[in-house]
């Protein structure tokens, strides 16, 4: 039986655009226990440009841990929820790529997508309000953990 995972994936720009960011978490759906953590702060470009750089970070750190899991994308943009599971056209050209880039990272069947309302994508939030504050400082994000160590 396959490993299944969660991504909650979220991005977020101080301005429209303006200085932005995403982050993600990979949990283990059994227990979730988080498994990954991954923020960058991206610079200047739009929300949904951060969302979708979020989801693309979140993919590829479940990839990682076991290219065959089934996933469970979870975001607060409809946009990009919509958009990825086929049922929105891409119209933005800026969108199309990113769509591209994620789409390719781990085959269609392993994916599902869920709207989530903000107030449950807390931990992505806050990943990406992290790594939009060290962006404005000058530094890179960090995790909270050393490597090796655990993220619970």
């Amino acid at each position: 039986m396959a490993r299944r995972f969660v991504v909650e994936a979220d991005g977020g720009s101080r301005g429209n655009p303006g200085p932005a960011g995403y982050g993600a978490v990979v949990l283990d759906a059994e227990t979730g226990e988080p498994l990954a953590e991954v923020a960058e702060y991206i610079g200047t470009a739009t929300n949904n440009v951060a969302e979708y750089k979020g989801l693309i970070a979140g993919l590829r750190a479940a990839y990682a841990l076991d290219p065959e899991a089934e996933v469970r994308v979870r975001m607060d943009s409809k946009l990009v929820i919509e958009q990825m599971s086929g049922r929105w056209k891409i119209k933005h050209p800026d969108m199309r790529p990113l769509a591209a880039e994620a789409k390719a990272i781990m085959p269609p069947g392993q994916l599902t997508y869920e709207w989530i309302p903000r107030e449950k994508n807390k931990h992505a939030d806050r990943l990406a309000n992290e790594a939009m504050d060290a962006g404005k400082r000058g530094e890179q994000w960090q995790p909270k953990v050393p490597p090796g160590g655990t993220l619970a």
